[in-house]
């Protein structure tokens, strides 16, 4: 998911410098949501990850 979301970012970087301000804002809002979910499941990951022997 985070790899999705750094390719996102990058075409809407490329596309910035070359003058496509509607793909690069469309590209930056797709990298943006695919991180939010990235950052949503690491989280999850993370509380209901293995635990220890009690």
């Amino acid at each position: 998911m985070l790899h999705y979301a750094v390719v996102f970012l990058v075409v809407a970087i490329i596309a910035a410098l070359l003058g496509f301000g509607g793909i690069a804002g469309q590209a930056a809002w797709i990298a943006k949501i695919l991180f939010l979910v990235f950052l949503v499941m690491a989280v999850v990951s993370f509380l209901t990850g293995r635990r220890g022997k009690t």
